[in-house]
């Protein structure tokens, strides 16, 4: 228990350390940006005004509002207390509204497209990669180069792909959005129905890519496990297959883990292709947008949100590894 509460302590430590970098990152690189997105608020308020000297009072009145008229170290002490507090300021972009109304409106988008579509893709993938290196023959001759195939294809050539044939050629799906432009958001079952089939081809277009790149690593490490010397000496002993089997997957499972929950750490980053591919209204094309936009409240926090999705994940897997595998509970043990 001890040498495990040093472990535990050793990576806490190393978690916080890039925390506070990615931190600092993340509220330095929005703002070295070209341009001045206040100047693009102002613009468009200040329609219809010709008086230079109006326009310059709301130039001033909007800088002191967001801030961007104090020094660079102030600023980031604000943004420091704000974030503690749960105030991410207002967006520039989408002025007067708060960068925590714009993710609220958009988070729930990606997690209900990424997270399912991440989980299916890598359980379909274990499960044929696995059933390949145990039965070989051939189903592992189809499989293998057709997962090869597919996940050779770049995220955004599978959903280009999927958009032609089902929603441009076939005219079976929508091209675009999250829901009929025609609908307002609502629990009926038009509105629920049409949410769903605008929900098929990003969901798909993610799922086969992550179909392919599992049942590769899957295939691969269970190849090498199967052909390890305890393998052979358990069935010299008489034990049975399908006991050695469990173990030979369960070892062979610890690096598809680790992928599973690096991807579900990125799956927000993740989520950029797809949405802009198919314009859905979710958290990627929002950052995009902020990037377009020179929104550094709405940049700053949807990269901060990024950020400790994936040091989360990482975190949570470093201590699961210290609890499953038993070669790091015997290093702790020493």
């Amino acid at each position: 228990m001890k040498g495990y509460r040093r472990y535990f302590l050793n990576k806490f430590g190393w978690f916080a350390i890039t925390f506070v970098f990615a931190f600092v990152l993340n509220f330095i690189l929005p703002r070295l940006m070209p341009g001045d997105p206040v100047a693009a608020i102002v613009a468009r308020q200040a329609q219809g005004i010709s008086n230079p000297t109006g326009v310059q009072a709301i130039y001033q009145q909007y800088t002191e509002l967001f801030g961007t008229d104090r020094p660079m170290i102030e600023q980031f002490f604000i943004y420091v207390r704000n974030v503690l507090r749960g105030d991410f300021g207002f967006s520039f972009s989408q002025y007067p509204r708060t960068v925590a109304d714009v993710i609220a409106a958009s988070i729930w988008w990606t997690l209900m497209l990424q997270l399912p579509a991440i989980l299916v893709g890598w359980t379909i993938g274990n499960i044929l990669g696995a059933l390949a290196a145990y039965l070989r023959g051939g189903f592992d001759r189809v499989l293998m180069p057709s997962a090869l195939f597919i996940s050779s294809f770049p995220a955004f050539g599978m959903a280009v792909i999927l958009l032609v044939i089902f929603a441009v050629n076939l005219k079976w799906l929508p091209t675009s959005g999250g829901y009929g432009y025609n609908l307002i958001p609502s629990m009926t079952p038009t509105f629920l129905w049409s949410v769903f089939v605008h929900y098929q081809l990003p969901f798909w277009s993610i799922v086969l890519i992550a179909i392919g790149g599992q049942a590769i690593g899957m295939r691969s490490m269970s190849i090498y496990e199967l052909n390890a010397d305890y393998v052979k000496f358990s069935r010299f002993m008489g034990i049975k297959d399908g006991r050695i089997v469990a173990y030979v997957f369960r070892n062979a499972m610890l690096p598809q883990v680790t992928g599973l929950a690096l991807a579900l750490g990125t799956m927000v980053g993740g989520a950029l292709i797809a949405e802009i591919v198919f314009s859905y209204p979710g958290l990627g094309t929002t950052l995009l947008n902020g990037v377009m936009g020179q929104d550094y409240p709405l940049i700053s926090a949807s990269t901060l949100i990024i950020t400790v999705m994936v040091l989360v994940a990482t975190f949570v897997l470093e201590i699961l590894y210290g609890v499953i595998d038993p070669r790091i509970k015997a290093t702790q043990s020493d």
